[in-house]
């Protein structure tokens, strides 16, 4: 029997392939990058091309009636965008996944969420589980919540739910590559005197605790569990460190929190407007990034799963520009 990878032509998917294969674990991937999907193919991968935000049925390949396990990291993460995108990349797809799952009687779906549900323009450390969530901050706060909910509804497909924080590592082409070259364009802001915090993932703490998941025990079923380092850093620490590494200096500029946010706002504002809607140079979700301390709790994951961080930021880095650095 098979375990079937979603979004395996991504980051995160392309990780928990590898490491699948590794173990000796019968693996497809399922991902819509044509270049990417090849580039897996060529290594040695089991490789199904399909857009999820269109039904899956088995009779689109043979080998999908093999699949036993779930591991459902395909989803649009983006600060901005439109609505309709975020919906079809992130509900309609884990719709169209899940009633695969039920057809098929999978034992086992890891459903990879995010913190971002829980995001608010506040400080929130330890934030736990069952913190009551607040309204969606953008698009794709509201998506990944809706995904979790349909997840979590269909208990007789055995879910556990994953909260990453921040992931990071060699591939990287979202998190580290975005602070890069913000910092290589403008001076990066300090609110609030620089008390903004966070915990940041590396991809192979990721990956364990996803393999820790695909195996967890009945009790861990449609829990939820939040993933981090443990190890919330001041951004300012993050940014510089990542810069370093990449051979430039960030650049620091102690700014208002409050007329930045409105100019974010009307930025967002016009970008709306625009054709295409162009993701804004800044947003006010990335500023809040900035401007608070956050940090999750991970006791459940240590009670109930048995997983724990390994990877501080420090040796997380050394991993990724050892590994090419961040796409």
């Amino acid at each position: 029997m098979a375990v079937l990878v979603t979004g395996a032509s991504g980051f995160l998917g392309s990780h928990v392939l590898a490491r699948l294969a590794a173990s000796g674990t019968l693996a497809l991937g399922l991902g819509r990058d044509a270049a990417c999907c090849a580039a897996l193919e060529a290594a040695g991968h089991r490789i199904i091309r399909h857009d999820l935000s269109r039904p899956l049925e088995s009779a689109l390949d043979p080998r999908l009636g093999r699949v036993e396990r779930i591991i459902h990291c395909a989803a649009l993460s983006a600060p901005f965008g439109r609505l309709a995108d975020f919906e079809a990349a992130n509900v309609t797809a884990t719709k169209n996944l899940l009633d695969f799952a039920a057809r098929q009687g999978v034992s086992r779906f890891v459903h990879i969420s995010s913190p971002s549900v829980c995001f608010a323009f506040r400080d929130q450390l330890g934030l736990t589980e069952d913190a009551a969530l607040p309204d969606p901050v953008n698009h794709y706060a509201r998506t990944k919540r809706e995904a979790e909910r349909l997840v979590l509804a269909a208990p007789a497909i055995h879910p556990v739910v994953l909260r990453p924080r921040g992931i990071y590592g060699a591939g990287d082409r979202a998190l580290l590559p975005r602070l890069i070259k913000a910092a290589k364009n403008r001076p990066l802001p300090v609110f609030r005197d620089g008390r903004a915090r966070i915990d940041l993932t590396h991809v192979d703490d990721v990956v364990d605790a996803v393999m820790v998941a695909l195996a967890a025990p009945p009790e861990a079923e449609g829990e939820v569990f939040n993933v981090s380092g443990g190890e919330p850093l001041p951004v300012r620490r993050i940014a510089d460190e990542a810069c370093a590494r990449a051979g430039i200096t960030a650049r620091w500029r102690r700014m208002p929190l409050w007329p930045a946010m409105l100019a974010a706002g009307a930025m967002e504002a016009v970008a709306l407007a625009l054709p295409g809607r162009p993701e804004p140079p800044v947003t006010r979700y990335g500023l809040g990034l900035f401007a608070y301390a956050q940090s999750l709790d991970l006791a459940k994951a240590r009670r109930l799963l048995g997983w724990a961080p390994k990877i501080p930021f420090a040796q997380g880095l050394d991993r990724t520009f050892a590994g090419g650095g961040p796409a």
